[in-house]
């Protein structure tokens, strides 16, 4: 895998993480009862972006690493049909 299928990866499976992570731990302004005029009831408190940023890129980097290791040893060749 060259330095640009890794980068492809990674960013792919960046996103792939990042987006279920984003929603996860924050409380809406009406569970914590003090909506501010003019906004949505269901917008957030407050977001806190520093574990919503670490997850995904060590997480990133691990699938990253694991796809680089399966093609460096040939791990799936045997499903490539020969002949």
């Amino acid at each position: 895998m060259g330095v640009f299928e890794a980068i492809v990866v990674f960013f792919c499976s960046w996103w792939l993480i990042f987006l279920p992570i984003l929603s996860a731990g924050t409380r809406s302004q009406h569970e914590g009862g003090a909506v501010l005029p003019g906004t949505e009831r269901a917008a957030p408190e407050k977001i806190v972006w520093l574990p919503k940023l670490l997850i995904p890129t060590i997480g990133a980097a691990g699938v990253t690493f694991l796809v680089w290791l399966t093609l460096y040893f040939g791990w799936l060749e045997f499903m490539i049909p020969r002949g």
